[in-house]
């Protein structure tokens, strides 16, 4: 996966545009930080994930899932994108874009896709 197949997909969902964090460009959902691509230019900086999720992921797929010092005592998690399956970012995204979402937006997305509720 690439990061422009991530940005193609994060733009699908409503109320996702581009943005910056930090000085650098970014995703943001209703105006919050959704995801960027990590300094390295090759992982994809992924919050919301819980620290025992993210404990298992990185144990599971060291050669996937990582984090750094940086991100240790935050819910994040880095994705090394080449190594992805394109459903695990896209169903990560869509479950950090869901805790963005009014709850009117949530219930017409929801509606109009049953089958992609997180």
């Amino acid at each position: 996966m690439t990061y422009d197949e991530v940005v193609a997909f994060a733009l699908r969902l409503p109320g996702v545009e581009h943005g910056t964090a930090y000085g650098r460009p970014c995703l943001k959902a209703h105006g919050k930080f959704l995801t960027r691509l990590f300094e390295d230019g090759e992982s994809l900086v992924c919050p919301g994930v819980p620290f025992d999720e993210r404990e298992m992921l990185v144990e599971a797929q060291p050669d996937v899932f990582h984090f750094t010092d940086h991100f240790r005592n935050y819910p994040y998690v880095l994705i090394r994108l080449a190594g992805v399956h394109p459903g695990t970012v896209e169903r990560m995204v869509l479950r950090h874009w869901r805790t963005t979402a009014p709850k009117t937006v949530l219930k017409a997305w929801d509606e109009a896709h049953p089958t992609e509720t997180a």
